[in-house]
């Protein structure tokens, strides 16, 4: 699997190793840790694997001073020697360096409104273990449901720890707003849940006793999963569909959250001021038009059936799916529209039931944008599905907590370190 492998990258903006201030006079310590940051880095974002030598010389690093940080990161299980390379010229083999496989993972895990699930990346980006329960969850005991997945990550915990491999850490996605700086899920209304420290009732479980835990928004992380597929340098607008919509500005790979981390509501915009009324509480809201379940519903199809139902209703040209969807497309369009005039973005990446269904509803969302994008003489916006479809919030998730070990390895190398004196 491709998608975890450049979760490596842009993991320390701005701000120096554990957030200090770069304009402050270093310790010893402190240039320890950052040169340990950035030799990691290099590993993990190499083209190809380099060597110990390859490290000194794009880093500037002496050789020896590489060789005592790769030790440490290799003896933390952070990273892998590969078979020896033998030179061109006379002298010693050169050993390439890569991610370690199979090690340490991280755990992304996701209530959604159809299913909760679980998967595992480790550094090399591959998926080492994966769950998911179906289920109707929509207004749902969130204590009945959260011990549902405290019940499924135990489950991947011991199944990893029986193969050797360590958990670094587990983040939460979850359809609504997070507040991620005081803790709560402030509202999920297709949910039903509203003021709720999810947290909180997660560390009642004996799993999240040794593993970190962070709760985000699914559309946030799975935008995150998206923005690494594509490169981490591009700058987006990230749809997510499914009964609610959720979207993401992605800039240079990374995800605008805004003031209070609650930014990529789309679904509560309104297309419709006297439109049907919504789960928020609102009315003519975007998801009453273009949500898993609207679109069902114009198409004539049950709300209990896949998306693929309607994929496969419109591959067979009927009208009432086609219809469906070519409306669906507008009110996309029409909010979409309004988000690009806003912050200036050129790029639109269809997630979620949307990257089914993006055959069929480019022409609608692209006939609202060249309409209603003031630029878009100038400036033409793309629409494109999105790469990573399957548990995207699940990477996303998985691929932040590595990030936070990637920004600083010193706190995992040191703890090792004493484990294995102790």
């Amino acid at each position: 699997m491709s998608q975890g492998h450049s979760v490596t990258r842009k993991v320390a903006r701005g701000r120096g190793v554990h957030g200090a201030d770069p304009n402050a006079a270093a310790r010893q310590g402190s240039l320890r840790e950052h040169n340990l940051t950035l030799v990691l880095r290099h590993i993990l974002d190499a083209a190809a694997p380099p060597s110990r030598a390859d490290i000194a010389v794009a880093t500037g690093l002496t050789r020896a001073t590489v060789s005592v940080l790769v030790d440490r990161l290799f003896q933390a299980d952070l990273i892998r020697e590969l078979e020896p390379v033998t030179p061109q010229r006379a002298g010693r083999p050169a050993i390439p360096l890569a991610p370690a496989s199979g090690t340490l993972a991280a755990l992304g895990l996701e209530v959604n409104l159809d299913y909760l699930g679980g998967c595992a990346l480790d550094l090399a980006g591959a998926c080492v273990a994966d769950r998911m329960v179906t289920g109707d969850f929509r207004h749902s005991d969130p204590h009945a449901v959260l011990a549902s997945i405290a019940a499924l990550a135990a489950e991947v915990v011991v199944e990893l720890r029986d193969e050797g491999v360590r958990v670094v850490g587990a983040c939460l996605a979850l359809p609504g707003i997070v507040d991620t700086r005081r803790g709560p899920l402030r509202n999920a209304p297709n949910l039903g849940w509203r003021d709720l420290d999810v947290a909180a009732i997660l560390r009642e479980h004996a799993v999240f006793d040794a593993i970190p835990l962070r709760l985000a928004n699914d559309a946030n992380l799975a935008s995150r999963a998206e923005a690494s597929a594509a490169g981490d340098e591009e700058t987006f607008i990230y749809l997510s569909g499914d009964i609610g919509i959720g979207a993401a500005i992605v800039i240079d790979g990374e995800v605008f959250r805004g003031r209070h981390g609650w930014s990529g509501e789309i679904g509560h915009t309104v297309v419709d001021p006297s439109g049907p009324r919504c789960s928020c509480g609102a009315s003519g809201c975007l998801e009453r038009y273009a949500g898993k379940d609207a679109l069902m519903v114009a198409a004539g199809l049950s709300t209990d059936l896949p998306i693929g139902a309607l994929v496969e209703a419109a591959e067979r040209g009927d009208a009432l799916a086609l219809r469906s969807i070519a409306e669906a497309g507008r009110a996309l369009g029409v909010a979409l529209a309004n988000v690009v005039n806003l912050v200036d973005v050129d790029r639109v990446v269809l997630g979620g039931i949307y990257a089914r269904l993006e055959p069929y509803l480019f022409s609608h969302v692209i006939e609202q944008l060249r309409t209603r994008v003031l630029s878009a003489p100038w400036a033409t916006v793309e629409v494109r599905a999105a790469r990573v479809v399957s548990r995207a919030a699940m990477f996303g998730g998985a691929q932040a907590m590595l990030r936070r070990l990637i920004a600083d390895p010193a706190s995992w190398v040191d703890r090792e370190q004493v484990s294995a004196t102790t």
